[in-house]
């Protein structure tokens, strides 16, 4: 399948719209993260039991759609699967927007934003996975630079050995991401299993995510696009990422409801309050069960509609699963001292609460601004989009 790529006109009201639309988000998110930083993160609906909030959360989000997005990308280089192609530069350029998504997050989240590019670059503690991740983060985008000009000079040798190193670099990423909280000595968050579960969950958002992408793109550039290429990828790709992540989320928390130590924040985190709904609806029925049910049914299955609203719950779902991950271990009380029984303390140390403030939701919409801005303006400079994308003879379903 010899895929060609081009660069879209550029030239349209609805393309100037959403550039326009974008940089006001954008604008509307700096202003925001201004205001905060002049008068403080108390704005937010952040507290001191409660340090990361809205931005953590897409900021893990955004960093599992670049890893998964990646991995996706990497599939056609790696394995020389040529039904990947269509997908792979997009995939490689979207990764690299997400990264750099994750990373503002985690800037406009500081209350000491001039000192981001200073202390976490400067000082390094091999102990500490805080330490670590921003070489990890690096890395990463530098790699997406130069996997995505070994896509355009389609070079077969060297492609194939930037493939690797991007899958394997994607994952390492993301497993790193997940030890922030997995090696946190707190009941919700220590867990082994949590990188290996937020892998799998980056795996099921990037390949739903690129589904939505090339359907947009291909109906907004009235490009072909061989329906059956999505619903082989729907079934064939995302459908198994979903069993896997449910199995994971499923496994992790029996586990945690099994150990003495972790059975009361278990029994927390699953019937205890707003979050507890999140998961069970939010996450498993929208997130998981029901997609998956649509994409093994032969009837939705092989339906381009229900494909991509199947995907498109899947990226809501992960959403869920990436702010259920952040907060509830946080509002949880800790146990300070385990083995003890604390009588008497000045610091009342009961379930806290967090609500997100419209000055969060503005810094989140300023950085989805800013990398659907630089999305735009790439597709008119760079030839990302496929002029078409046929289906191979095997992908037949």
């Amino acid at each position: 399948m010899d895929v060609q790529f081009a660069k879209i006109d550029g030239r349209s009201a609805p393309y100037y719209t959403t550039v326009a639309l974008l940089a006001l988000f954008s604008i509307g998110g700096l202003v925001a993260t201004l205001v905060m930083h002049h008068h403080g993160l108390h704005l937010s609906g952040m507290t001191n039991r409660v340090p990361w909030g809205l931005q953590i959360s897409m900021a893990i989000f955004y960093i599992g759609l670049s890893a998964g997005s990646l991995v996706v990308s990497g599939l056609y280089g790696v394995f020389g699967k040529m039904e990947y192609k269509p997908f792979a530069r997009i995939a490689a350029y979207l990764a690299m927007l997400f990264l750099i998504a994750g990373l503002l997050s985690i800037f406009t989240d500081q209350g000491r934003i001039d000192r981001v590019f200073t202390k976490p670059f400067t000082y390094f503690n091999a102990t500490s996975m805080f330490s670590i991740n921003p070489g990890l983060y690096s890395g990463h985008i530098m790699i997406c630079v130069f996997y995505l000009w070994a896509l355009f000079k389609e070079k077969g040798t060297l492609t194939k050995i930037t493939s690797l190193v991007v899958v394997l670099w994607a994952i390492g990423t993301h497993t790193g991401t997940g030890a922030i909280f997995a090696f946190v000595p707190r009941e919700l968050y220590n867990s082994s299993l949590l990188p290996p579960s937020f892998v799998s969950a980056a795996l099921s958002s990037g390949a739903a995510l690129m589904i939505c992408v090339i359907v947009f793109l291909s109906r907004a550039t009235k490009r072909h696009l061989d329906e059956e290429l999505i619903i082989w990828m729907g079934r064939r790709l995302l459908s198994i990422f979903l069993l896997v992540t449910l199995y994971l989320i499923m496994i992790e928390n029996v586990h945690r409801l099994y150990l003495a130590d972790s059975h009361e924040a278990g029994q927390f985190f699953l019937f205890g309050g707003s979050h507890s709904f999140m998961f069970w609806l939010g996450l498993i029925m929208v997130g998981c069960v029901i997609p998956a049910i649509l994409l093994f049914i032969k009837k939705t299955g092989t339906s381009i509609k229900w494909t991509i609203f199947a995907s498109i719950m899947v990226v809501v779902g992960v959403l869920f699963e990436r702010f259920l991950i952040v907060i509830p271990g946080l509002i949880h009380p800790p146990d300070l001292f385990p083995g003890y029984e604390v009588l008497d303390t000045v610091i009342v140390e009961g379930v806290a609460s967090y609500s997100i403030s419209y000055l969060e939701v503005l810094q989140t919409l300023g950085v989805l601004g800013v990398i659907g801005f630089a999305f735009m303006v790439g597709l008119k400079l760079m030839p990302l989009a496929p002029t078409e994308a046929r289906v191979l003879p095997d992908q037949k379903v």
